[in-house]
C-alpha cells in the first residue's frame, strides 16, 4: 500500500469535478430532508439509481413523512416495496419510523451515533443522512466510496482490516466545508466513473494520484475474497385454487428470506406420488387435482432457489396453525409479494381466465 503525497488536495479535486459533473437533480436531492435522504439511502443499498427512482416516487407518495410510515400496516409497506428485493430493508424502515415517532417525536436525531442506533441504519447510512440533509460533517463508506478509495490508495488488505483502513482514509479526505457536496460527489464518482468494470480513469479528477491507475490494474481493487460456489435449494409451491377463483396465500415468518411477505404454501417434496401423500396428510386433499408447471429459479445473495409450481384445484379441508388467506386472483389485495411470486400470480390469473373461457 502506498501513501499519497500531501501536496494533492483530494477534496478540492473531487468538489471541482462535482460542480461540473456531479448529479444534482435526483428526486431525493430536491426538498432535502433527513427523511427523504434516509429513504433514498436505504433504497440505494443493493439497487441502482435508475431502478430506485420510480420506487422512491411511489414510496414518498404513499408515505410522505415519518408519521405516515410509522402508522402504516406492515403489509402495506411491503406491498409498496414489492419488486425492490432485500425486504428486510422495508421492515427495518417501518421499525425505525416507529422508533423515531416514539422516542424522538418524529424527528431524526442530531448525531451519527444516535441515527446509527435505529434499525437498518449503519454508520455510513447515518453519515449520509446527517451530511446530505443537514450539511454537517460526517463520513460515509458505501460501496462506491469504498471502490474509489481502495483504488486511489491501492489498499491490498481484505475484510475487517480493509474496512478499518478505508474508514481512516475517508476521515482524512472528508472536508469540513461543503461536506454534503463532497459525499455526494464520492458516491457519484464510484457510480459513474470508478465503476466495477471498465472504469473511465481518464475522466476521473483523481487520476494523477491514483495508485491503481498508475499500476494499470484499477479493477483489481478493492481486494475481495474468492467467492464460494452458490448452493442450490429446491421447493414446491402449492398453488391452491378454489372454484370461486381464489388462491390460497401464506404469510412467511418475519425472520429469513422474504420475511413477512405473502407467498404460496411450500413443501420440500417434489416427487409426484409423495406430493400427493403430503397433500392428503397435511391438507386433506385426497383426489388427484394437481398440475405441475415448469420449474423456475430465483437467486438470492447466498443461494439459488429452484421453485416447482404445482396447481392444486382444491380447497384444503384441514389446515394446521398457519397464516393463510384466500385472495381473489383477479383482484389481489395490497400485500407484500416477492417479485417471482407476483409474476407467478399474474401467470396463474391469466391461466385461470383462459380455462374459464374454454368452459
Amino acid at each position: 500500500m502506498m501513501i499519497q503525497k500531501k501536496t494533492f488536495d483530494f477534496a478540492a479535486a473531487v468538489l471541482t469535478w462535482f460542480d461540473a459533473h456531479g448529479r444534482k437533480h435526483l428526486p431525493w436531492q430536491q426538498n432535502t430532508t433527513p427523511y427523504r435522504v434516509w429513504i433514498s439511502e436505504i433504497m440505494l443499498q443493493q439497487t441502482q439509481v435508475a431502478t430506485a427512482i420510480p420506487y422512491y416516487a411511489a414510496f414518498m407518495q404513499r408515505f410522505p413523512d415519518v408519521q405516515s410510515l410509522a402508522s402504516a400496516d406492515t403489509d402495506e409497506v411491503l406491498h409498496v416495496w414489492t419488486g425492490l428485493g432485500y425486504y428486510a430493508r422495508a421492515r427495518n424502515l417501518h421499525k425505525a419510523a416507529q422508533q423515531l415517532v416514539e422516542n424522538f417525536g418524529g424527528e431524526f436525531p442530531e448525531t451519527v451515533e444516535e441515527v446509527s442506533g435505529l434499525p437498518g441504519i449503519g454508520p455510513s447510512t447515518a453519515g449520509a443522512i446527517i451530511s446530505l440533509s443537514r450539511q454537517k460533517r460526517a463520513v460515509i463508506m458505501d460501496g462506491n466510496v469504498k471502490r474509489v478509495l481502495s483504488r486511489f490508495h491501492a489498499v491490498t488488505e481484505m475484510g475487517s482490516a480493509q474496512d478499518k483502513i478505508l474508514w481512516a482514509f475517508a476521515e482524512q479526505h472528508t472536508p469540513e466545508k461543503r461536506v454534503h457536496h463532497f459525499n455526494q460527489a464520492m458516491m457519484d464518482l464510484g457510480a459513474t466513473l470508478c465503476t466495477r468494470s471498465k472504469p473511465a480513469c481518464l475522466l476521473c479528477p483523481l487520476q494523477t494520484h491514483c495508485v491503481a491507475m498508475a499500476e494499470g490494474e484499477p479493477t483489481s481493487y478493492p481486494k475481495k475474497k474468492i467467492k464460494k460456489a452458490v448452493p442450490e435449494k429446491s421447493t414446491s409451491l402449492l398453488m391452491f385454487v378454489s372454484e370461486q377463483g381464489e388462491v390460497l396465500l401464506e404469510q412467511r415468518p418475519a425472520p429469513g428470506i422474504w420475511g413477512g411477505l405473502w407467498s404460496f404454501p411450500e413443501t420440500a417434496v417434489s416427487d409426484v406420488v409423495t406430493l400427493e401423500q403430503i397433500l392428503k396428510a397435511d391438507w386433506g386433499v385426497s383426489r388427484r387435482k394437481t398440475e405441475t408447471w415448469p420449474e423456475r429459479g430465483h437467486t438470492f445473495s447466498h443461494y439459488h432457489l429452484r421453485m416447482q409450481p404445482v396447481l392444486v384445484r382444491a380447497e384444503p379441508l384441514q389446515v394446521s396453525e398457519r397464516a393463510l388467506r384466500w385472495c381473489k386472483l383477479d383482484a389481489l389485495p395490497a400485500l407484500g409479494l416477492p417479485a417471482p411470486i407476483k409474476q407467478l400470480l399474474h401467470e396463474l390469473a391469466a391461466h385461470e381466465s383462459a380455462v374459464n373461457e374454454r368452459r
